[in-house]
């Protein structure tokens, strides 16, 4: 759901600042700017294509920059041509004159006019360019994914650690022969290079890796659902959901004063500490026990604690001789002071 909303917020974001150009007036880049197009022509909405193009030819004349002479009238009648041109473009196309006067009638309507404008221009559907665009961000997604679990692996693999529990697990597996050097028994490993021996072991070390251990966080295993196209399809059940679960809140913690649970007050912990819930993830259960036992969910309890850790680190920095050192040169040769030494 962030994702999505995330996403949409960036589009409006994006179509404002599409349709707000020039002296922040929408209109300054589409059809005739802030001038009527009827009236640039000296016709009214209930004028035929005949008419309009007869209008034309007569104010083309007229302000052709050839029939006129000295550099001001010249330049005063392109301008002229340039925006009776404009405005035969706009109304002399079925299409684009209903475009047109549809902005007439909704002036308000900023997206449905750029949509209509550059659907007509571009000759391509927003909508099919909408739809490649959330494909394209759902496949780096997916892949961005599995590239960030496929590191996470690949750290548990070079520490010793985890590396010895899961040699262990696979030595149980073979019956206590510690094999998991390739194939099975003397003659396997005979028949194997000592490369191919290698690459095999940390198969076996990673495959054991991946079924126990519990990744949480920005470097959990992808799911098909975590992908922006997925995300969008369940919008609508995600909304319902949280409004679901406000309601429920409201009713039983507000309301009726019930106790916390323990989602709750993992979910109080998260909001005080302002993490998302893929940061809150990440936490050690170790960490997060401790949290509960502390009862940092009423929020006394959690100023309290958050006071203490910054006295922690304040006084864990004030013992560090190297912030010592530097707390010295701020106070003997600090930036912009001047000495003999220099």
């Amino acid at each position: 759901m962030t994702t999505a909303a995330r996403l949409v917020g960036w589009c409006v974001v994006l179509l404002g600042i599409c349709v707000t150009t020039g002296d922040g007036h929408y209109l300054d880049s589409y059809y005739c700017g802030q001038d009527n197009c009827y009236e640039l022509l000296g016709v009214s909405r209930e004028s035929t294509k005949q008419e309009i193009a007869k209008s034309y030819r007569q104010l083309a004349r007229k302000y052709h920059p050839d029939l006129h002479h000295g550099a001001e009238q010249k330049e005063a009648a392109e301008e002229s041509f340039k925006r009776i041109a404009t405005a035969y473009e706009v109304l002399k196309d079925e299409e684009s004159r209903n475009d047109y006067n549809y902005l007439l009638d909704n002036p308000q309507a900023y997206y449905a006019h750029f949509y209509r404008y550059y659907r007509r221009k571009a000759k391509i559907d927003v909508r099919l360019v909408i739809v490649v665009t959330i494909s394209i961000i759902s496949c780096i997604q997916y892949v961005t994914r599995w590239q960030r679990y496929d590191t996470a692996i690949k750290y548990f693999m070079s520490l010793p650690k985890y590396r010895n529990k899961a040699m262990e697990m696979i030595n149980q597996s073979n019956g206590g022969g510690g094999g998991g050097g390739g194939g099975s028994g003397k003659q396997g490993r005979i028949k194997l290079s000592k490369a191919e021996q290698r690459k095999e072991h940390d198969e076996q070390i990673r495959k054991v890796i991946e079924n126990n251990m519990d990744i949480q966080g920005a470097y959990a295993k992808p799911e098909i659902k975590d992908i922006l196209w997925i995300q969008l399809f369940l919008l609508p059940y995600t909304v319902g959901r949280y409004l679901w679960w406000a309601g429920r809140w409201v009713w039983k913690f507000t309301l009726l004063k019930q106790p916390y649970g323990r989602e709750e007050q993992l979910y109080l912990i998260r909001r005080y500490m302002r993490l998302t819930a893929v940061q809150f993830d990440a936490i050690e259960p170790e960490t997060v026990e401790q949290f509960l036992r502390q009862q940092l969910w009423i929020k006394s309890n959690y100023d309290r604690w958050k006071v203490e850790q910054e006295n922690e680190k304040k006084k864990q920095m004030a013992d560090n001789p190297r912030y010592k050192a530097y707390r010295r040169y701020m106070k003997n040769h600090g930036p912009g002071r001047l000495t003999f030494e220099e």
